[in-house]
């Protein structure tokens, strides 16, 4: 029997194109056994017609407060009935209005109303989901405690290339049906996680200072994920202005390498789980000026000297720690990631390769490769780095937490 049968669960779609794959999704629902009542936006009957949803539901479907004759529709009871809420597709307009608390359907009216999980399902054009204030929205309601289902890269609807796509129907019925199962929602409880994040700025003068492209989001959706899934989370982070989409994370913020590999020794005897997802200066300037360097000379010189190796310096004290590294590289890709991985006594690597489109600084995606301290070497597709977050957590927790 599905873990599915007889959990009452709200479908709320919002007015955008992907709402065609509502009709599978209801299907698949119903054939794993569950009770759906769907409840539309207004705007998203111009793109499926309740009377199809309707069909393949068994339920009458929601678009208003009034019902025929006169007849109240009762948000609150619905929201009380539910077992589970998905908003799919959560379009950026439906998106904002969760996120603020606005109330002007049926469908919001349902959502503020909802005292069960509430999962949520974007799925809009590339412009649209990259813009800051729909990422914004995303980091309230995932602060929230609402669900996100991520969605994909590839072609959108308005010819661009890029991340937008809803997730499939059946991607969005593994990810409820793994959520009720509870096989790996709280796999990391009881577990402490330490993550280093984005770069470091190593000061030249009180104005000038070294740094990378670097923005902290790989490290970051890592956080998240870490904490949505029950582990006890600090985030070191170099300057970034990224926030964490929970609450729970104890956030540190640092500096320059050498501020970041004291508080990682700081936290690292009571880690079990050290991640350094950061890009740290190999080198920092070995004077740094007290006041503005002014430009007299042609040339400038700056003498650097070697910042500390915050890896391999915890590599060298670990005990039953489970380390894992980063590896950026443009050629030999996979030796030198092999070399980093046995230098810095890691127990596994991310490696990321600029060859690769999609992959690199400053990108909603990634493509990684993972190799662990046996040499195994497990490649993957190119994903948003929300979606490579959980891959990366998944196979910690497949090597150190089973």
């Amino acid at each position: 029997m599905s873990v599915l049968s007889g959990k009452k669960i709200i479908l709320g779609i919002s007015g955008g194109i992907a709402a065609y794959k509502t009709a599978s999704f209801v299907r698949l629902l119903i054939k794993a056994g569950a009770q759906v009542q769907v409840i539309m936006s207004p705007a998203s009957c111009a793109f499926i017609t309740p009377l199809t949803l309707a069909t393949l539901s068994k339920r009458p479907v929601y678009t208003q407060f009034e019902k025929d004759f006169g007849e109240w529709t009762n948000h609150v009871e619905l929201g009380l009935w539910a077992d589970l809420m998905i908003m799919a597709p959560a379009t950026a307009n439906t998106l904002s209005k969760m996120a603020n608390g606005l109330c002007d359907n049926l469908l919001l009216a349902t959502y503020l109303s909802a005292k069960c999980p509430v999962f949520f399902a974007p799925a809009m054009d590339l412009d649209m989901f990259v813009h800051p204030s729909t990422t914004e929205n995303i980091r309230k309601l995932k602060s929230y405690g609402n669900i996100e289902i991520e969605c994909t890269y590839g072609e959108l609807a308005s010819g661009l290339i890029g991340q937008g796509r809803m997730a499939e129907p059946e991607y969005m019925l593994q990810t409820i049906t793994d959520f009720f199962n509870n096989d790996s929602a709280l796999d990391l409880k009881g577990k402490k996680v330490v993550i280093t994040a984005g770069p470091t700025y190593e000061p030249i003068d009180p104005v000038r200072f070294i740094g990378n492209h670097s923005t902290g989001k790989m490290g970051f959706d890592i956080a998240n994920e870490a904490a949505k899934r029950g582990a006890d989370v600090v985030l070191i982070t170099g300057p970034t202005s990224l926030k964490t989409a929970n609450d729970s994370i104890q956030v540190v913020k640092v500096l320059s390498a050498k501020e970041m590999y004291q508080a990682c020794h700081e936290v690292f005897p009571s880690a079990d789980i050290v991640i350094g997802a950061a890009a740290v200066a190999d080198y920092r300037p070995k004077v740094v000026a007290d006041q503005k360097i002014k430009k007299n000379d042609e040339e400038f010189t700056i003498v650097l000297e070697k910042n500390p190796d915050i890896l391999a310096s915890l590599g060298a004290i670990k005990t039953n720690q489970f380390l894992v590294g980063f590896a950026l590289e443009t050629e030999n890709e996979v030796e030198y990631a092999k070399s980093k991985l046995k230098k810095k006594n890691l127990d596994l690597i991310v490696l990321n390769s600029l060859n690769d489109q999609g992959a690199g600084f400053g990108k909603p995606t990634n493509k990684v490769t993972f190799i662990d301290k046996d040499f195994s070497i497990y490649p993957q597709e190119l994903k948003s780095k929300e979606a490579v977050a959980k891959d990366i957590i998944d196979q910690i927790v497949k090597s150190y937490v089973e």
